[in-house]
């Protein structure tokens, strides 16, 4: 059977002879190059997993620095097989789907631990210690999980991800329906810009309540959680009780939503604000910093595919990191109104009692209000008091980025011994 493909069909998408770009050699993308030449660019690896990188629409993963025009263009030099050993473009795909995956798993599953600690240290104003170190939150931590078991640090996981979800899914939704941008273009006006930030705090006011219920289930001791009643969507049913009213009766300390609407919506969007605007300025900095190629473009060797996914990993990194420390004490003030009058009962971050047994403590503030909150934390613990639990965040940023360290290494290594048969 004759095939009925056009001829001008390539595989990844459909030109036609009279496209002016039909036949020409595709330009490379560069962190700070000029946008215009960055259109009817296909994104063909890696996948655009969280924790990687972020592809728009036209963009196109970097994988070669040689310049546009030289000899065979830059796709022959990553697309000609090589004999005794896999193709670039499979490596490519593997380099950036691996240092990927690392970064995800690292920031949502292995660093659950110091999250947990962290939430517990912010809500504790009774604590003596304010393990602003991680050298006091590690050994504590660790006396935790030795008096309850290994599974405590990693309680509230899973309605972890379900937040995850319902604010990418509130987040598509919303941009559906109103003109609020969901991803800004390479040239944005402060319309747009305003509008996408719009988005981030419309986004974490649907996702509060939810997020309030998953607190409860992080900073909840394993001493007095009722195995029974723990389910996968107890932080879906917590949320809707608390948004509809009903359920279990709360103390009548509990502070309504509307309360916390502002304070939620202006941490997503100063977190989201500072992270973005840090992450750009590494990625200039790492650009500038590179030595230009003075070499011809037929004896420009091809880029390690690390070199290009690695910097925008890092960037997140930094930018994460700074934004986190900056609200810190935001968080802290929203953590503390969250769980007030909620019933909540938290282990002890000052370690276990004399006798051998741990100790947990009742969440038992009476702020009046966000602002009331902020005086009486300065008022009372100082200015120490809104950094409880910094060093359960110094630890977990340390793991991330030694393990983005790591898998760097090692995933450059495989690439070295695979060219290399």
């Amino acid at each position: 059977m004759a095939s009925r493909r056009p001829d001008s069909f390539d595989g990844l998408g459909y030109r036609g002879r009279d496209d002016p770009l039909y036949g020409a050699s595709y330009p490379v993308r560069s962190a700070g190059g000029p946008a215009e030449l960055q259109h009817h660019h296909w994104v063909t690896s890696p996948p655009d997993i969280p924790g990687s990188r972020n592809l728009h629409h036209t963009d196109r993963t970097p994988q070669l620095e040689e310049p546009l025009g030289g000899p065979g263009g830059p796709a022959a030099a990553w697309e000609a097989p090589q004999p005794g050993g896999p193709p670039a473009e499979q490596l490519n795909r593997f380099a950036g789907f691996g240092i990927g995956l690392v970064s995800l798993f690292t920031e949502n599953v292995l660093a659950h631990p110091c999250i947990v600690f962290r939430r517990q240290c912010q809500v504790n104003f009774h604590g003596g210690c304010y393990h602003l170190t991680p050298f006091t939150a590690v050994a504590v931590m660790y006396s935790i999980s030795k008096a309850q078991g290994v599974k405590s640090q990693w309680k509230g996981m899973g309605s972890t991800f379900i937040v995850h979800g319902i604010t990418l899914g509130a987040e598509g939704v919303i941009s559906e329906f109103t003109p609020l941008p969901r991803e800004l273009p390479h040239r944005w006006s402060l319309k747009q810009l305003a509008g996408h930030l719009l988005l981030k705090g419309l986004t974490a006011v649907v996702a509060l309540p939810f997020y309030c219920a998953s607190l409860i289930e992080t900073v909840q001791s394993e001493i007095v959680r009722d195995e029974s009643s723990c389910g996968l969507l107890d932080c879906v049913r917590e949320g809707l009780t608390r948004v509809l009213g009903v359920g279990a009766p709360h103390s009548r300390r509990l502070l309504p939503l509307t309360s916390l609407l502002l304070p939620a919506a202006l941490h997503a969007m100063l977190r989201y604000a500072i992270s973005s605007a840090v992450q750009r300025a590494a990625l200039w900095l790492h650009q500038r910093a590179r030595p230009p190629r003075h070499d011809p473009p037929a004896a420009a060797p091809p880029a390690n595919p690390l070199d290009a996914y690695f910097p925008e990993l890092a960037a997140a990194w930094a930018g994460c990191l700074v934004a986190d420390v900056v609200l810190f004490p935001l968080e802290t003030a929203l953590h503390r109104l969250a769980l007030q009058g909620t019933r909540t009962i938290i282990d002890a971050t000052d370690g276990v009692a004399a006798g051998g047994g741990p100790l947990v403590l009742p969440v038992n503030t009476q702020y009046d209000g966000f602002s009331d909150c902020l005086h009486a934390i300065r008022r009372k613990e100082g200015a120490a008091g809104f950094y409880r639990g910094a060093g359960a965040l110094a630890a977990q940023y340390a793991l991330h980025g030694a393990l983005l360290a790591a898998a760097r290494t090692l995933l450059r290594l495989l690439l070295l011994d695979a060219r290399a048969r």
